[in-house]
């Protein structure tokens, strides 16, 4: 839900974050400069070291800049943190949850936190506990809890003063399939309901379901920012063909990787996928190799760039532990090999 006002739930200029002396420590932050929409999910996306968590912590008070301005709500946050802090929430990635505590206790223990009037406190938490299916549970310490749970409670105990910012630090690693797909209609819900949600993740899939914009984040500055939908688009180089050959079709691999347009070739389970800026050429060059060798084509499909692809495109990382890449006439410049594009 993308809703329009004046004032941006975030501005950020010219973030920077250095650690050690100048000249001889480590730039994790250069001079990073977004907006986040007030009402949106706003996906914050890099691989690890990238300085994601880094640009989290000083949004969020926790650590202080090198250099740059954050302006969150109309609020300047070097100079006027206090209100921003009261309409701010935070799930770590780490649980911040107290083991030692029942569900109820931790609720009302955060809501005194945020100084939520005392007549509120306890409507607050039976809502969440209902609204989370946590309710039947609320007398139990959380030592007992799954991990799923636990994800759960916090966020509850992130939202329990109705924040109208939330920042969510990778929310759903290490959950089981249930618990993940909780979380992600928590998430829904909330920004439903007009919380604004700014997620850090380098689950792709996750940034593709609920954000409606993306930045990806890349030796801490910032490479592209844009809608998923957008950010596809803009990448059709790396447009698909995927084919599973019978029998043995794992041994296709070095011939269908040499077919005429292919960049790379990714074996994906009993599948190749094999990467083209021009499908439609390929597509019967494909079904003539198949024919040739004898082989049956078990299925044969045309798939677009995924929010993934584009990723791996701009932080240029490896798209697959097993692949096969043509040496001529591929575009690369020397060196590349083991990734598919350029960093930008």
């Amino acid at each position: 839900m993308v809703t329009s006002h004046d004032v941006e739930a975030i501005e950020v200029e010219n973030l920077t974050k250095r650690y050690g002396r100048p000249g001889e420590g480590v730039l994790a932050v250069d001079h990073i400069s977004f907006a986040v929409h007030r009402g949106e999910v706003f996906g914050f996306l890099g691989p690890n070291g990238a300085g994601k968590t880094t640009t989290q912590r000083m949004l969020t008070t926790l650590l202080e800049p090198s250099e740059g301005r954050i302006i969150i709500n109309g609020y300047d946050l070097a100079r006027d943190a206090y209100p921003v802090k009261r309409q701010m929430g935070l799930v770590p990635e780490e649980s911040n949850v107290y083991t030692e505590l029942t569900a109820w206790d931790n609720l009302m223990f955060t809501a005194r936190l945020y100084r939520v009037p005392r007549k509120e406190r306890a409507e607050r938490a039976r809502e969440l506990l209902q609204a989370f299916g946590l309710w039947e549970k609320r007398d139990i310490k959380v030592e007992a809890f799954s991990k799923g749970m636990r994800r759960r409670l916090s966020i509850a105990m992130a939202i329990v003063h109705r924040p109208s910012l939330l920042f969510l630090d990778e929310p759903t690693p290490g959950l089981d399939a249930q618990s993940t797909r909780a979380i992600r209609d928590l998430v829904r819900r909330l920004n439903a309901e007009g919380t604004t949600i700014f997620l850090t993740t380098h689950q792709i899939e996750e940034a593709n379901q609920l954000c409606d914009r993306v930045a990806i984040i890349n030796h801490g500055r910032i490479a592209a920012i844009d809608t998923p939908e957008r950010l596809k688009r803009a990448f059709q180089r790396v447009q698909s063909v995927e084919v599973a050959l019978e029998p043995d079709g794992q041994r296709h691999g070095d011939a269908l990787a040499a077919l005429p347009g292919v960049t790379t070739a990714v074996k994906m389970g009993d599948k190749w996928r094999l990467y083209t800026q021009d499908p439609s050429s390929l597509l019967p060059l494909v079904v003539d190799y198949a024919r040739e060798h004898q082989a049956r084509i078990v299925s044969l499909s045309t798939l677009g760039p995924s929010l993934e692809d584009v990723f791996l495109e701009i932080t240029g990382q490896s798209v697959g532990t097993v692949r096969h890449e043509t040496q001529e006439g591929d575009g690369r410049r020397p060196g590349m090999r083991g990734r598919r594009g350029g960093r930008r």
